[in-house]
């Protein structure tokens, strides 16, 4: 009969004991032991992963806080340190929900767009990277055009954006889309007046047509008020790591606020459809934004959970013959941290 019984875990063994055992027993033994070895190195692995998520998420959350929490030196009160704890504690659970939905996407071949439209520095951009931030992105992905060449100025003005429209199994996120023409074009008199008209003759139908061919077609503006919008623009101006977010149109934008206001009416007004209404987000406290954003758009799709099969990792082919050449030293890159 076996010394170890399975009820005793090898580390309880004293070193007297050991040395009693027979070799078949020491093989035993040292194989339990090595597994143990295994198992805590694959947990602290795991572990060591999981930090590793968070650090990530707190990078992307710096713009949030270098300015509160690190220029002017104060520490988070106790009702901060929950918020910022429940904000991600929701955002988890719902990036967890738009995993679901992008197995759903998948097995059905269904396609989904989502326009973000906006104020500049409204929190498009923070929007859209917390949604893709663990989807896969060749089934979700991002469509943000830079303005349209001489040549894509003379097509059909919607061809530039059918071009990156979803396939089946896809998302599209349009970070900005068609309606730059009713927005800085027009605002800007980058249209002409007759240019204006037809886009708003056309894209009802436009978007029409999406839904017909089977697009889920959703389209969110993120709103944020004047004093909001001018202290956003004051800390890109300051903060060197987002001054490249501040262009020349963003400053045109604080002088026509109102154009953009009015601009805004009319499109809503003229655009606004049954198959494709437009949805509000007050963006003044961006993660408030993001989460009623990512938690508005699950209700809009009837997605379900799809089941998977349950993942075994197979065991590695190994070769005796196989030698690895090593690699040159200078190849490396210099471990400098």
């Amino acid at each position: 009969m076996s010394k170890i019984p399975s009820a005793i875990e090898p580390n309880s063994l004293t070193a007297q004991e050991r040395n009693e055992l027979t070799s078949s027993e020491q093989a035993n033994f040292i194989g339990r032991m090595d597994k143990e070895v295994f198992d805590d190195e694959l947990r602290r692995k795991m572990h060591q992963d999981l930090i590793d998520t968070y650090d990530e998420e707190l990078e992307n959350e710096i713009d949030d806080y270098m300015r509160d929490f690190r220029f002017d030196g104060r520490e988070m009160s106790e009702q901060e340190r929950l918020d910022r704890r429940m904000y991600f504690q929701e955002l988890v659970r719902l990036q967890r929900e738009l995993i679901k939905l992008q197995d759903w996407v998948v097995a059905r071949g269904e396609r989904i767009v989502v326009i973000f439209e906006g104020r500049d520095s409204a929190g498009k951009g923070g929007a859209i990277k917390r949604i893709t931030q663990r989807l896969n992105p060749r089934v979700c992905r991002v469509a943000a055009l830079p303005a349209p060449t001489e040549r894509e100025q003379s097509q059909w003005y919607f061809q530039r954006y059918v071009a990156h429209l979803p396939a089946a199994g896809e998302i599209v996120l349009f970070d900005r889309s068609w309606y730059n023409r009713v927005g800085v074009e027009r605002v800007m008199g980058f249209c002409t007046d007759a240019q204006y008209e037809e886009f708003f003759q056309s894209v009802p139908e436009f978007e029409r047509m999406l839904v017909r061919s089977g697009i889920r077609l959703v389209k969110y503006w993120f709103s944020i008020t004047d004093d909001e919008q001018h202290s956003r623009f004051m800390s890109r101006i300051h903060d060197p790591l987002k001054q490249w977010k501040l262009s020349a149109m963003d400053l045109q934008s604080r002088r026509r606020w109102e154009d953009y206001t009015k601009a805004k009416e009319t499109m809503f007004e003229r655009t606004h459809i049954p198959e494709a209404p437009w949805w509000v987000v007050e963006g003044n406290n961006k993660k408030r934004a993001r989460l009623n954003c990512v938690a508005h758009l699950l209700e809009q799709i009837p997605y379900k959970e799809v089941p998977r099969d349950e993942v075994e990792l197979p065991e590695r082919k190994r070769d005796d013959e196989y030698y690895r050449e090593p690699i040159p030293d200078d190849m490396y890159v210099p471990p400098r941290y």
